[in-house]
């Protein structure tokens, strides 16, 4: 294209990415707009490249999908499989991204503190696989209460009541797969024994 720059291309190629992102999120113009604060028309002329990005525009966006934002200016460098995973402190964990593009799939490694805590069990949409790289991880799911060591993994639906933690023992490591769709639950570990000490 005559006048074609780098610059213009990747600015081009920003309103798509948005459009995309937004598909594969589930998320409605009328919702992001009241999380960024930015109004639908903007967000819509921004999607179809009517409008230009900038950083006021952009800066928003990325923090109401938990994202770089080098990931909505598409500046990662192409065919890179370096994936530079940026630590964020979630509750009290620390989760590292460890996929770099938006998608039904993420991969996540999460450091859980050596924090003893109260379950406080929640639900969501979606389906999850855990596998323990160190330390020992306490599972609520649902009526079971366990504990899983190295090497050990659950999957689960995540529409079943869940909660993660430690004992306040020593950290945990976990890799977590996240998707999307919800499937029946798969527990490949025995529950443990119910402790008073344990509440």
């Amino acid at each position: 294209m005559e006048g074609s720059t780098p610059i213009t291309e990747t600015l081009d190629g920003v309103g798509p990415r948005l459009k995309r992102l937004r598909a594969e999120r589930n998320v409605t113009l009328a919702t992001l707009s009241a999380v960024t604060g930015i109004s639908k028309s903007a967000l819509s002329r921004l999607e179809t490249g009517q409008r230009r990005p900038s950083l006021e525009l952009l800066l928003p966006i990325a923090q109401a999908y938990q994202v770089p934002l080098d990931e909505l200016i598409g500046s990662t460098e192409v065919g890179a499989p370096r994936v530079r995973a940026r630590p964020l402190r979630v509750h009290d964990k620390i989760v590292l991204p460890l996929t770099r593009q938006a998608g039904p799939l993420q991969a996540f490694k999460i450091v859980v503190p050596a924090v003893r805590a109260k379950p406080e069990l929640c639900t969501h949409e979606g389906y999850e696989w855990m596998y323990v790289l160190s330390g020992r991880l306490r599972l609520v799911l649902g009526e079971q209460d366990m504990m899983l060591g190295p090497g050990e993994v659950a999957e689960f639906d995540t529409l079943v009541p869940h909660w993660f933690g430690t004992l306040g023992e020593g950290a945990a490591e976990i890799l977590s797969l996240f998707g999307r769709q919800g499937e029946r639950v798969h527990v490949r570990v025995k529950p443990r024994r119910r402790a008073a000490n344990a509440r």
